[in-house]
């Protein structure tokens, strides 16, 4: 059987997504003050060839000609961010107006080409005045974050119904405050507990103040997910890949739908509690309107006695001698199906929509074109996975591609390219790759 757009029903929807900091450039201009990641990128050695977001693809100067392609494409729905520090520069009080006039013209330009926005608040670049303040560490965070949710609606709930509140907490909570390999740096248990709470708190906190501004509003907010498979069907092996699945995919979802946290794996989960006051577990509790996973792969995890906490350790795509993108993650279809499993299973699950999914591959320009068969097949079967989803009942509502164009993909530079679209980024030519051409026919 041939799946074809027509095969999801009228519904469903069909996007694309990007990020702020990944696109935007224009780090200085018109007001804006910096972000956490406008500072890590300048430590050395943390970003792949120190390169930075600065320019990246300079959407905030193009983004009439890019939503223009986007419009070529057929393309109808897009998922974007905004820059917290862009609105409020030092991430509290005063509000800067010339970031209100971009995202007013980047909405209005979107609704005037038959292209629904929808809005992801926090994209990972939180104010670097508020890092400076403890950051996700510090629980006023969450009445920071709530201060800046309004703000938005106020200016632009208008003409914009389709909210993400946080993406991928557990990749910012646990790069970011445990590992330090993302902004802004910082390491150990401590911060990421902290972290992670304040994050979950923020997440349930920002969607109520949507639904009290705007009670019309789609609120959803979206996690990153991975299905996990242990390497072998010994008890070490399953025990180990059970307290990966906690970290990977339950943290977050959990509490959100009501249950807690998953802490009965992972004993020293507990310690979150010190981080926790009095009516806690009823305020990480919210109806979202639907749950966005992101998933790009799965991981396959075995015991091992070294790793602290956890004793559980990811074995890699390379040494498992399997297909594998330009980020080294195992290309794997078929972990969407599973995804979608999981989630769906969970009682009072509202719709499940797929926020982001996409292949970072090695692309060349050979004549003017991008000739990208890997992208287009991996893309292709991952959309067979989600009908294989769909026709057993999973209620899954939305898909979205990322991303629209090659950006800067935080740690890694610019490198591993994701995009439908090529850009130079020294010219800042685009041109659309087989991927994107392909998307297009299946959207059209």
């Amino acid at each position: 059987m041939r799946i074809t757009k027509e095969s999801f029903g009228k519904d469903f929807i069909w996007g694309v997504s990007t990020a702020a900091y990944q696109i935007e450039g224009a780090h200085q201009h018109d007001g804006k003050g910096p972000s956490i990641w406008d500072t890590f990128v300048k430590r050395r050695n943390k970003i792949a060839k120190n390169q930075n977001g600065d320019i990246a693809c300079d959407f905030y100067n193009r983004y009439e000609n890019d939503l223009k392609l986007m419009q070529k494409m057929h393309i109808t729905n897009y998922r974007f961010s905004i820059s917290w520090s862009r609105i409020q520069p030092d991430g509290m009080g005063k509000i800067n107006l010339a970031g209100i006039d971009f995202y007013n013209r980047l909405i209005d330009f979107s609704l005037s080409l038959g292209i629904t926005p929808w809005i992801t608040l926090y994209h990972w670049d939180l104010p670097q005045e508020l890092e400076k303040k403890g950051g996700w560490t510090n629980r006023e965070v969450k009445d920071w974050f709530g201060q800046y949710v309004a703000i938005c609606i106020q200016y632009f709930g208008d003409r914009v119904k389709n909210w993400i509140v946080i993406n991928e907490p557990t990749v910012f909570s646990a790069a970011g405050y445990f590992f330090g390999v993302h902004a802004p740096g910082k390491k150990g248990l401590d911060n990421f507990l902290a972290a992670a709470h304040h994050a979950a708190l923020a997440q349930a906190h920002g969607g109520r103040i949507i639904k009290s501004l705007q009670s019309a509003s789609h609120v959803g907010t979206t996690f990153s997910c991975s299905h996990v498979e242990p390497f072998s069907y010994k008890e070490k092996d399953l025990i180990a890949a059970k307290k990966a699945d906690v970290l990977l995919n339950r943290l977050f979802i959990e509490p959100l739908l009501g249950m807690g946290y998953p802490t009965h794996e992972i004993k020293v989960l507990r310690k979150i509690e010190r981080y926790m006051k009095q009516n806690d577990e009823v305020d990480l509790k919210f109806d979202m309107d639907f749950i966005g996973v992101q998933n790009y792969t799965r991981e396959v995890i075995r015991h091992s006695f070294f790793v602290p906490f956890l004793q559980a350790k990811i074995v890699s795509a390379k040494k498992r001698k399997v297909e594998q993108t330009a980020m080294n993650w195992e290309v794997y279809p078929e972990s969407m199906f599973h995804i979608l499993k999981k989630f769906d299973a969970y009682p009072n699950i509202p719709p499940l929509i797929i926020t982001e999914n996409g292949a970072a591959f090695e692309d060349s320009v050979m004549e003017g074109k991008v000739d990208d068969p890997k992208r287009v097949q991996y893309i292709r079967e991952v959309i067979e996975q989600v009908f294989r989803a769909k026709s057993e009942g999973i209620n899954v509502k939305g898909y979205f591609v990322w991303t629209f164009l090659d950006n800067f993909e935080w740690a890694e530079g610019y490198h591993p390219r994701f995009g439908l679209v090529h850009v130079d980024f020294k010219t800042q030519q685009r041109i659309i790759k087989s991927s994107g051409h392909w998307y297009t026919d299946f959207l059209r």
